[in-house]
């Protein structure tokens, strides 16, 4: 209809800024700082830059003038070796080693970020951000804050416009989240509340488009995620390691009029492709007065061109899952708001 529900957005009664980045508004300078949602292409003073020294090892650091970063590799200096350069430059440190720097986004802050709890992976991250039809403009309510991983993806999907509410009980960790949404210049879009969202709820109402809940007892809070969705109705999901946590949570959601209930459990197989050698099996010496078809002469090409220097074997790519892979995380659970 056109309507629009964040023209005419409640205040939020009791919500203060707290930490360090209480007065971030001021003393933040744009030009000065990198940002989750709008990358650019030169690192400066003051950034929050990934060193990239392979798939499974890099880590997050600040950028500051007259800093260094120890590696396996030596020593990186900030204003000499990254200050100026272009993100995804290959740097050269102390040691002769080298590393690359990357601008960082949500799927790398999520594997190198400071663990304050246990954090969402990108494999979870994913089918919450399509299941709660996240989109730029949407009004997104959660809880708990913990370390920041699945907040930092749901501020890029729905910014410019959008806005995320996010409720966390532990003060310190509210504090630190807090902190870190101001460095990375996406404070604009979150409002972060200290409180017990199982008894005080989100502080809003009749407001969000998706509610997602991440505590112990998610339950006690879906009366408030109801309150907190829009009246035309919403998506909600809860994150839950234990199996009896979901059923607790779907007999509450149905007595609450939710409907479309369903439960996900969300497991990625890698598979690892490499060249195999097979020995070629001895079907005995060839009838000689069999004529070669021209399609079985092309066949003898093919299989001589794949037929390795050793006599008998042939090599070929073949793809198979690796021997340990990562398991349970736990179950997503899914709703709507019912609209009657």
């Amino acid at each position: 209809s056109g309507h629009d529900v964040r023209a005419e957005r409640p205040p939020l009664s009791g919500v203060t800024r707290v930490g360090p980045a209480a007065d971030c508004q001021s003393s933040c300078i744009p030009f000065l700082k990198m940002s989750f949602v709008e990358y650019k292409d030169v690192i400066q003073n003051g950034d929050t830059a990934i060193v990239f020294l392979g798939h499974d090892s890099m880590f997050a650091i600040k950028v500051q003038q007259g800093g260094a970063t120890q590696t396996k590799y030596g020593a990186i200096k900030h204003s000499t070796d990254l200050v100026g350069k272009k993100y995804g430059s290959r740097i050269t440190c102390s040691k002769g080693g080298w590393v690359y720097i990357l601008h960082p986004t949500p799927e790398l802050w999520t594997v190198t970020l400071p663990h304050r709890t246990q954090i969402l992976y990108s494999t979870d991250i994913s089918m919450i951000i399509m299941m709660l039809e996240l989109k730029p403009g949407s009004i997104v309510c959660e809880s708990g804050t913990g370390s920041g991983s699945l907040s930092h993806a749901i501020i890029r999907t729905i910014a410019p416009t959008g806005q995320l509410y996010t409720v966390e009980f532990h003060k310190q960790r509210a504090e630190k989240a807090e902190e870190e949404f101001c460095d990375h210049k996406v404070d604009h879009l979150v409002t972060v509340k200290t409180q017990d969202v199982c008894k005080e709820g989100f502080g809003v109402t009749n407001i969000a488009d998706a509610v997602f809940l991440d505590i112990p007892s998610p339950w006690e809070a879906v009366r408030y995620a109801k309150t907190a969705l829009k009246i035309e109705g919403g998506r909600i999901c809860s994150f839950s390691p234990c199996i009896e946590q979901v059923q607790r949570t779907c007999l509450v959601m149905t007595e609450e009029g939710f409907i479309d209930i369903s439960t996900f459990e969300i497991l990625l197989r890698v598979y690892d492709v490499r060249t195999v050698s097979l020995q070629l099996p001895d079907f005995g010496a060839a009838d000689k007065n069999n004529h070669d078809t021209p399609a079985d002469t092309v066949s003898q090409s093919k299989r001589k061109c794949c037929t390795d220097s050793q006599q008998g074997t042939t090599q070929f790519k073949s793809g198979a899952p690796l021997r340990e892979m990562a398991g349970h995380t736990g179950y997503l659970t899914f709703a709507t708001k019912s609209l009657s």
